[in-house]
């Protein structure tokens, strides 16, 4: 029944024979042909022709499940064979949101290739939920976040412990007024400010004035909203943004208040338009792990990937 499941998965992915067919170097009578055959022997179309784009039909739906399961066999195999040549070949797939592609994992990639210059690395940027989806389908061999997935279908190693900080734009002019409290680069770099002796921001100084927040959905957002609460504050919400380096970036420009982990502030360039205070210790601290699919194949190069990348 699987014989020919190349054809149709083409098709599945691009939604559109023509495309399909141009991506397979045969002509679409050809490929329509092939998918046709396997249609026939399952004796139920897999692929609904009145949408657009292309469907699928119900029974197609259960159809690609068990090829991507194929698929996700034959990588694992594949895998398997290449560390029988110690590292001199392979692939390696790793996925982080925008954050973690632009500062966390570049440095850790450079190293890794490095030491195993003849293993291909691919690295995808998207959303936690997509990445915990391709994850999950075996398209992703590890990601890297900062939001705890569901352990019985993700194993993980904690890569670092990360603390929320209150970045301000330095126009503001309760910054004045707040100076005790104030953060240095070298301080979030060195974790210095972590010391219990370090003074506490009183976040209700912050009273009235704008803030950049990450959405209700997003980790960041649900922390930054859970140290508000816990302190009797309701922040002035300007805007809800989807990528903490964007807050970040609107922050330092000007507009207004956002919370930033120490993680991506003890890594980007210094910035003279921006102030930061610590946070009070309660919902401001978690933990970025590398993640995977339990059960799954786990190869020597993800093995020695996470041992160089989380010491």
């Amino acid at each position: 029944m699987f014989q020919g499941m190349e054809y149709v998965y083409e098709v599945y992915k691009e939604k559109s024979f023509s495309k399909a067919a141009a991506n397979l170097f045969i002509s679409q009578p050809s490929l329509s042909a092939n998918v046709k055959r396997v249609e026939n022997r399952i004796g139920y179309p897999i692929f609904d022709r009145s949408t657009k784009p292309l469907g699928l039909t119900e029974c197609g739906k259960e159809y690609i499940r068990c090829v991507e399961e194929i698929l996700g066999i034959h990588r694992s195999f594949s895998a398997f064979i290449h560390d029988w040549d110690k590292l001199s070949t392979g692939n390696l797939t790793l996925g982080g949101s925008n954050l973690f592609s632009s500062w966390i994992l570049p440095p850790l990639i450079s190293a890794f290739v490095t030491c195993y210059p003849h293993i291909k690395i691919n690295l995808i940027e998207e959303s936690t939920a997509q990445l915990a989806e391709l994850l999950q389908k075996g398209s992703v061999d590890l990601i890297l976040d900062n939001t705890a997935l569901n352990p019985d279908i993700f194993d993980s190693r904690i890569f670092h412990e990360e603390h929320l900080i209150l970045a301000v734009p330095s126009h503001f002019p309760i910054n004045a007024s707040l100076k005790d409290y104030q953060i240095t680069d070298l301080q979030i770099q060195n974790g210095s400010f972590l010391n219990p002796s370090f003074p506490i921001v009183p976040i209700k100084s912050f009273k009235g004035l704008p803030f950049i927040m990450m959405k209700n959905e997003n980790d960041t957002g649900k922390r930054a909203r859970q140290i508000c609460q816990a302190n009797d504050f309701e922040p002035d919400v300007v805007l809800n943004m989807d990528q903490q380096m964007t807050a970040y970036n609107i922050c330092q420009s000007g507009m207004g208040i956002s919370f930033i982990g120490d993680i991506m502030l003890s890594r980007i360039p210094h910035n003279h338009n921006v102030v930061y205070y610590k946070l009070p210790a309660q919902h401001n601290s978690r933990r970025i792990c590398f993640y995977w699919k339990k059960g799954r194949y786990f190869t020597k190069a993800m093995e020695e990937f996470l041992n160089m990348s989380c010491k």
